[in-house]
């Protein structure tokens, strides 16, 4: 008798390797090394954004419904992020940002202002008037980098770090418009300081980033010629910020 005939092959059984390959892509399961890890590293990275992206913070509930997954693995993405820092779970349970996001955009902020100083050295020189790049934190407009010009007798001393409500001055409107898609100059007069005059153009194409470039001066500017100038320097600070 041929024992051979009758020993049991799982492969057989089971239809082999290919099979269970088939049925697993039939399930639709991830084919390539890691692709549940980075399944995971994009929700958690879609959940920061829109945590972000809410003032009032978001439940659990509600972070799931717009990621489309269940609560249980909303649990299990804020666990890690929380360690972290970059989550917080308020009073109320609420998702909000965690103190370690502040940290991360204080590091990237150097490298912000450094590849911006060029474009804004340039600026200043041009136009004679205090060049500046303003980004946006925590709902506010902030003086991220400023250059003053080299040749003139007087200009305005613009603080570093100096924050205002994006709804009053040209950095801050320029930002604004920005995020309506329009990429054209704007100008203020007296906004901020009395008897300043102010024109920006937004940053655009710089994903994450949410800034302006702009020139302020107590003589008022043309905003054609003026606004030419700053919409080149945005465009400049864009391509070094990529």
């Amino acid at each position: 008798m041929d024992t051979t005939a009758r020993r049991s092959d799982p492969s057989a059984r089971t239809g082999g390797p290919a099979a269970a390959r088939g049925r697993a892509s039939a399930r639709g399961e991830a084919q390539t090394p890691g692709g549940e890890s980075a399944q995971t590293l994009d929700r958690g990275l879609r959940l920061l954004h829109l945590v972000a992206d809410a003032p009032g913070g978001l439940t659990v509930t509600e972070a799931a419904g717009r990621l489309r997954i269940g609560r249980a693995a909303v649990y299990r993405l804020v666990a890690p992020l929380s360690a972290h820092g970059l989550l917080r779970r308020d009073a109320e349970g609420r998702l909000r940002l965690g103190i370690g996001v502040l940290h991360l955009a204080r590091r990237a902020q150097p490298l912000l202002a450094e590849g911006a100083l060029p474009a804004l050295r340039q600026l200043a020189e041009q136009t004679g008037a205090t060049a500046h790049l303003t980004v946006v934190e925590g709902g506010e407009g902030v003086a991220l980098a400023v250059v003053e010009p080299s040749w003139t007798a007087l200009h305005v001393a613009y603080r570093t770090g100096a924050r205002h409500p994006l709804e009053r001055g040209a950095a801050g409107r320029a930002i604004l418009a920005g995020r309506a898609g329009a990429a054209g100059p704007v100008d203020t007069a007296g906004e901020l300081q009395s008897g300043a005059h102010g024109v920006a153009a937004p940053v655009l194409g710089v994903p994450g980033l949410e800034a302006s470039v702009g020139v302020v001066s107590l003589a008022p500017l043309d905003t054609e010629s003026i606004g030419a100038q700053v919409r080149t320097a945005a465009v400049a600070v864009a391509d070094a910020l990529r």
